[in-house]
């Protein structure tokens, strides 16, 4: 490995390190809402397990949502090889909000069957758009015009990556709306969103 090539993987790889370990914590933190229900009293335990089902669907909806933000964070570093200040403080906003989604999680599990359902999807749906936001803003500064990735990229990979990056914002803005109608119909949508970036989108080559 060259000496450029080598300065160029340490440079990226401290960025990749430290948001793995971000991402990996806000997965851990979902597991933290899930509780035994025997605990609460009353009722058999498989009255409250099926009792918790809204629980388990906010958990699996935003441990997909997370664990493909992590997979798109890793696959998009496949094609930026450098970083600059402004860079870092990007990927630490997009963070800021992969930190939230255990704080939203818990409203849409705590709500999502009350009256108040609405006001927690607009709260989980809006924070999702805000993190389709970040991965825009990141991904565009990296790549126009092929300021921090590799020189070997071409136009039409770049132009294939960026085309992931669409889904998120239009979906995230319709479950956005969703939610003044339906809370679950909202949830459902995001989950749907997880779902298509990962069996409906291609690894970079």
């Amino acid at each position: 490995m060259s000496p450029t090539v080598e300065m160029r993987a340490k440079e990226t790889g401290r960025i990749e390190a430290f948001s793995d370990g971000v991402f990996a914590f806000a997965i851990t933190l979902l597991v933290l809402y899930l509780k035994d229900p025997a605990l609460s009293g009353g009722g058999s335990l498989l009255q409250g397990l099926v009792s918790q089902w809204p629980t388990f669907f906010a958990f699996v909806t935003s441990f997909m949502t997370i664990l493909i933000m992590w997979v798109g964070h890793h696959e998009m570093f496949t094609y930026i090889v450098r970083a600059d200040r402004q860079f870092m403080f990007l990927n630490g906003f997009l963070l800021f909000f992969v930190t939230l989604t255990p704080f939203t999680t818990s409203l849409v599990a705590d709500h999502i069957t009350s009256s108040d359902s609405g006001t927690a999807a607009v709260v989980y749906s809006g924070s999702f758009l805000l993190l389709a936001t970040a991965w825009n803003l990141i991904w565009r500064y990296a790549s126009g015009p092929h300021r921090l990735i590799a020189e070997h990229i071409t136009a039409a990979q770049v132009k294939a990556f960026t085309r992931n990056f669409y889904v998120g914002p239009v979906f995230y803005t319709v479950a956005l709306l969703v939610a003044l109608v339906s809370g679950i119909a909202s949830v459902v949508l995001i989950l749907g969103v997880a779902v298509f970036y990962a069996v409906g989108t291609r690894s970079p080559r």
